[in-house]
């Protein structure tokens, strides 16, 4: 059985909306472009340093493993593609209905799931680092605080609101809180991921190949699935083995009962 595409009698006016959108993005996506990772310097052997180099693999793992499941650590409601579960951003189980957004504040989201996996990590690494120095003959005073990740445009910036108090003899020395900063486009792509799921909620599906006319360097892929599940995977190509520098969700949009799609 064969159906009509459905006339869409504002078809003009979406197409300017569409337009717009993937202009902002796409400026939002490549002001920045990072070259790679970058932690923040910190001299070898002191406190800074020592956090930087006990926790940058783990953050680098972990944002990675993060932007492959649609921006959550453990996610809840997905679609299993290639080995990865990817949270459904969008969604809805009902047969030519829009979906609903599943994460409206995609980027607080994306922040919480970072911080809570590397809490463990963290809490290690500074007990390690006050025990350093105690055995160094130091007296340590550490205060610990919360821990903020920022997503911003061209990287991550994780700051730990710890004091960390210094003394031996005549001599003190005072940090007042630890930041490691991460050089990638997760914040662009979140952008990206944000407009594609706009489109999804109003019209079903999604116009991809603009973005990548506007910037060349940003590669999306999208894959229609036999259940009505689009999987998307955003990634910038110049950075693409960089942390953060790939994002693939899944959305389930207008979906057609079987036997009812265009060309059956």
């Amino acid at each position: 059985m064969i159906m009509k595409k459905r006339g869409d009698k504002g078809q003009v006016t979406i197409f300017i909306i569409i337009a717009v959108l993937v202009v902002v993005a796409a400026i939002l996506l490549f002001i920045f472009r990072p070259s790679g990772i970058n932690i923040i310097p910190s001299k070898p052997g002191t406190p800074e340093g020592f956090i930087k180099d006990c926790l940058q693999d783990t953050i680098d793992e972990n944002i990675n493993f993060i932007s492959l499941q649609g921006g959550s650590l453990t996610p809840k409601h997905y679609f299993e593609y290639q080995g990865n579960k990817l949270e459904y951003l969008c969604y809805t189980n009902e047969f030519n209905k829009m979906c609903v957004v599943q994460q409206p504040i995609l980027y607080g989201h994306v922040s919480t799931e970072i911080e809570k996996s590397i809490s463990s990590k963290e809490r290690e690494c500074f007990d390690s680092l006050k025990a350093e120095y105690e055995d160094k003959g130091y007296t340590v005073d550490l205060k610990r605080g919360e821990t903020i990740v920022d997503l911003l445009p061209g990287k991550v910036l994780i700051t730990f609101k710890h004091s960390l108090n210094l003394r031996k003899g005549d001599s003190t020395s005072n940090i007042e809180e630890f930041r490691i900063s991460l050089n990638n486009n997760l914040y662009e792509l979140l952008g990206i991921a944000t407009s594609i799921i706009a489109y999804e909620t109003r019209f079903g599906d999604s116009e991809t190949t603009q973005y990548m006319n506007v910037y060349p360097d940003l590669k999306v892929e999208k894959y229609k699935q036999t259940d009505g599940t689009t999987v998307y995977i955003l990634t910038n190509r110049d950075n693409e083995n960089v942390p953060g520098s790939k994002f693939q969700f899944a959305s389930r949009s207008n979906a057609w009962p079987p036997g009812y799609g265009i060309g059956s």
